[in-house]
């Protein structure tokens, strides 16, 4: 008979080999290359999302870091993997944290308009940032290697970016109402952790990688590309981890 302990070992390494190699496929297979900063947009916040609010917070950090940087590895961006191992662990570890530590509030209306509030936050940054920066024509490469040239050239008017805005805000706050007023703290979370992967880009960029390679670029670039992949990452790993803890209640324990 295996031993409990040995069993919960086993079952955590397994957890995080999966979690990682799910962060770097979901990194690489969507990926939009941003000429001014040297960087690009992907969804592997979704993965990192899903695994620490799943998982805790050593899983969370492991799958971000070294699930991301071997994605920059294998996509040509190398320079990055370095400060992508930290600063993706250090978004895993404290989603995890937080999720953990969720404060118990008063009553249930005080977890409603918390959940509002932070669909307010995701709609309002979301069309702005969206409809300012990440509007017009857009190429997009899909595939895992990407594809020397973009499979899908089209174009993103900015009134798409609001629509969408207001469409997540109110999945927000609806799945807050049906899953669970707890949802808005779990956004907190994210939104929380994807302020460090944002602000940990902006750091390296701007005092580190374009300085020390003699790089052409513009840091600030990237700021509203980080902020668009955390929102949309969030968007769509909340509701998913809430249907897998309802679908799968034993990965609570």
């Amino acid at each position: 008979m295996v031993p409990r302990t040995s069993a919960s070992t086993t079952a955590r390494l397994a957890f995080a080999a999966v979690s990682t190699s799910l962060v770097c496929v979901a990194t690489m297979i969507f990926s939009i290359y941003v000429p001014a900063s040297r960087g690009f947009f992907n969804v592997g916040e979704t993965m990192i999302y899903i695994a620490a609010l799943l998982f805790g917070p050593f899983i969370g950090a492991f799958a971000g870091g070294v699930g991301s940087s071997l994605a920059d590895v294998l996509l040509g961006f190398w320079y990055y993997a370095p400060a992508t191992l930290v600063i993706k662990a250090c978004e895993g570890g404290v989603v995890g944290i937080l999720g953990r530590r969720r404060p118990e509030f008063q009553s249930k209306r005080t977890w409603l308009a918390f959940t509002l509030v932070i669909g307010l936050v995701i709609q309002t940054l979301l069309g702005g940032i969206g409809a300012n920066y990440c509007s017009g024509t857009v190429e997009l490469s899909l595939g895992i290697p990407p594809p020397e040239n973009p499979n899908v050239v089209f174009f993103i008017p900015p009134v798409f970016w609001f629509v969408l805005g207001g469409l997540a805000a109110f999945l927000v706050t609806l799945t807050g109402l049906i899953l669970g007023p707890e949802f808005g703290w779990m956004a907190f979370t994210t939104l929380i952790g994807g302020g460090v992967m944002v602000t940990g880009y902006f750091v390296y960029q701007q005092f580190l990688l374009f300085p020390l390679f003699g790089i052409s670029a513009i840091a600030t670039a990237e700021l509203p590309i980080n902020i668009g992949q955390m929102l949309i990452g969030s968007i769509i790993a909340l509701p998913a981890v809430k249907i897998l803890l309802r679908s799968l209640p034993q990965l609570k324990s």
